[in-house]
């Protein structure tokens, strides 16, 4: 068989650069764009079209439900490399929107003055320019009169700057730049405006009939003589096929650029075409935290430095206060671990002697015989004498409750793993049972042999036969 058609240098190579890739990727700013609490259809709606300017680069399809909180929003992001947050809600009067950045801050809270949603900005164009291609690559961001106003300004304008990658003018290919968002501060009325376009190259130069026959639009040519026609005067076009360019939209291409016409170093034109949303917003307060901390900025509340000193010196107290009581938990918490340790150990040793002196008297001796009592041996000497009397006046074995010890053979002693309670180890028998009187014994012995004779004699009398009368 044949080799691959890639060598294994090649696929070596092809494995770095997905990895560099997976990395530039990763290293990039990403968003979630979602709504919080009773919006509405238009808001939400409002923040679907928010997603598709945000695209490739945010969370297409996210599902926050309402029982999520904020904080199950970080929790998700940080493992997913999220850096932006981009919330929509809606009060009884207005709409609000807050940018936020993760995990620290700051948060940006704007007032939604006006929107427009992108069906109705594509519902009024007589032609847009709206397809799936555009939004492959994120769009470029065009920031305008962001000047020396204040540094809520310079920090407005940084927020919007972090929210998509930078690029290099000198490396970026022209081919990726197919949208445009336009950010427009006016300091008069202190309101931002948001737009977002469609970018088209077309070539200048050309007469409207090359342009035609460049996009491969053929008119009706029925009424020309010839195509020199066409080509020099644009003959039989209608007024609304010629888009009026001029110096404004008019620039030299340093690259070549997708579309029929547009060479490196040629005329060009580069024509903007609005697909929405449109919004018109109005900063209204900066906070140094993630919806909460410090407010750094506020449109309505101004204070004093007195104010502003009393209020910090509350917080810092109130840190404070905080700080002890997680280190008086920390102290509680530490303490009844090392409890709970002492006690764990406490008990298996506990466990450990236990099973030692367990294992200590199951090994131990029995101290057999030896150690019994001489007025014990004496008693079973005289049961096994009465036992053999017995024998010898009956012939027969005496039952084993007469004589218990002098019926039972003698057995070998076998420790056992757990001792008797009742039994007295130092004597070798039961402490607590009280032995049986010989003299009893005898009397009961005398009397069952009187009786076994009394039996027997009546059986002979009865075998007899009886003596004939005279």
């Amino acid at each position: 068989m044949g080799q691959s058609g890639r060598s294994r240098h090649q696929k070596r190579a092809r494995a770095q650069a997905q990895v560099r890739n997976l990395e530039a990727y990763a290293a990039q700013p990403h968003s979630f764009v979602f709504t919080r609490g009773c919006t509405g259809h238009s808001v939400r709606q409002l923040s679907q079209d928010l997603r598709r300017v945000m695209e490739p680069l945010t969370a297409s399809r996210l599902q926050v439900r309402k029982k999520n909180s904020i904080k199950d929003c970080l929790a998700v992001a940080g493992p997913l490399g999220v850096t932006h947050f981009l919330i929509l809600s809606k009060t009884k009067t207005n709409v609000y929107f807050k940018l936020m950045r993760l995990p620290g801050g700051p948060t940006l809270t704007f007032q939604v003055n006006k929107y427009t949603l992108v069906r109705d900005v594509v519902s009024s164009l007589r032609r847009h320019r709206m397809h799936e291609q555009q939004f492959v690559h994120p769009p470029l961001l065009v920031l305008n009169s962001f000047g020396p106003h204040g540094m809520h300004v310079k920090l407005m304008a940084t927020m919007f700057q972090n929210l998509f990658p930078s690029i290099n003018v000198h490396k970026v290919n022209l081919n990726t730049v197919k949208r445009c968002l336009l950010l427009s501060y006016s300091p008069e009325s202190q309101e931002l405006d948001f737009r977002h376009y469609s970018i088209k190259v077309v070539p200048v130069g050309a007469s409207r009939g090359m342009k035609k026959l460049l996009q491969e639009k053929f008119p009706n040519m029925s009424r020309l003589q010839d195509i020199s026609e066409l080509l020099a005067t644009g003959a039989g076009l209608s007024d609304s096929e010629a888009e009026p360019d001029g110096e404004h939209n008019i620039t030299e291409l340093p690259q070549a650029v997708s579309g029929r016409g547009n060479m490196q170093a040629q005329q060009s034109a580069v024509r903007l075409t609005e697909i929405g949303p449109r919004m018109t917003l109005q900063l209204i307060k900066i906070q140094d935290g993630v919806g909460e901390g410090k407010v750094m900025f506020h449109h309505f509340v101004h204070k004093t430095e007195e104010e502003l000193q009393a209020i910090l010196a509350a917080k810092e107290k109130k840190l404070q206060l905080k700080a002890q009581r997680q280190a008086l938990q920390a102290q509680n918490v530490q303490r009844k671990r090392e409890q709970r340790e002492a006690h764990r150990k406490k008990s298996l040793e506990g466990m450990k002697k236990a099973q030692t002196k367990a294992s200590k008297d199951s090994d131990a001796e029995d101290p057999g015989p030896t150690l019994k009592a001489e007025g014990d041996c004496q008693r079973e000497e005289e049961e096994e004498d009465e036992a053999e009397y017995f024998r010898q006046a009956v012939g027969e074995e005496p039952d084993e409750d007469m004589f218990p010890t002098a019926t039972k053979q003698r057995q070998p002693y076998r420790p056992s793993g757990r001792q008797h309670q009742g039994k007295d180890q130092s004597r070798g028998c039961h402490s607590d049972r009280r032995l049986p009187n010989p003299k009893k014994r005898l009397r009961r012995a005398h009397s069952k042999l009187g009786s076994r004779r009394d039996a027997q004699d009546r059986g002979q009398d009865q075998s007899r036969p009886p003596k004939k009368l005279a």
